[in-house]
């Protein structure tokens, strides 16, 4: 007998996959954001979509703060950050399920974040999509900075809704990060 949910009353029992964002702005007050090489190359995702900020899962015994540093450092090889702020709520999203529910092999229904604004200290050239920290993955194809408005229209649609709340929360962090 199979362990995956297949119906939506069975996966909307699911709990949530704690996970952290982060959003690092630049000292013009412009966000990093990545393109995700899994949804590049599912050729599902329409490539306006594939965009998105680092992500990642919170380790067990991992506190969400040092989640986000790592899961930056792992993603992006950035180190030179200053911390500017914590989202007071932790906000959520289901996942669409795939044929026979198996998203994350059938264990969450979707992902519930913390995120966390840093402004990047350092210079362009310390970031490293390719060839990530600790011999990991690369998550992302492409990087570039972005206006921190037009993120919700970047990302996946059923992400939309958290990074539309998580641009409200850290809407007054794009001046802040411009000052030294």
């Amino acid at each position: 007998m199979s362990h995956i949910k297949t119906s939506l009353d069975d996966i909307s029992e699911l709990p949530f996959r704690p996970c952290v964002g982060i959003m690092l702005l630049n000292k013009r007050g412009l966000v990093f954001i990545g393109r995700r090489l899994q949804l590049s190359r599912k050729g599902h995702v329409l490539e306006q979509y594939a965009w998105q900020m680092p992500q990642g899962g919170i380790d067990r015994g991992e506190n969400p703060l040092e989640a986000a540093k790592r899961e930056l450092k792992e993603e992006t090889g950035v180190l030179s950050t200053k911390f500017l702020a914590e989202a007071p709520d932790w906000y959520q999203y289901d996942l669409p399920q795939n044929p026979g529910g198996r998203s994350f092999r059938g264990k969450y229904r979707g992902q519930i974040q913390k995120w966390f604004a840093f402004r990047f200290e350092g210079d362009d050239s310390e970031i490293n999509i390719h060839e990530p920290a600790d011999g990991l993955k690369a998550e992302f194809s492409h990087w570039r900075w972005e206006d921190m408005n037009h993120l919700p229209e970047l990302v996946i649609p059923f992400k939309r809704p958290v990074y539309e709340q998580v641009v409200n929360t850290f809407s007054h962090l794009s001046a802040l990060a411009t000052e030294e």
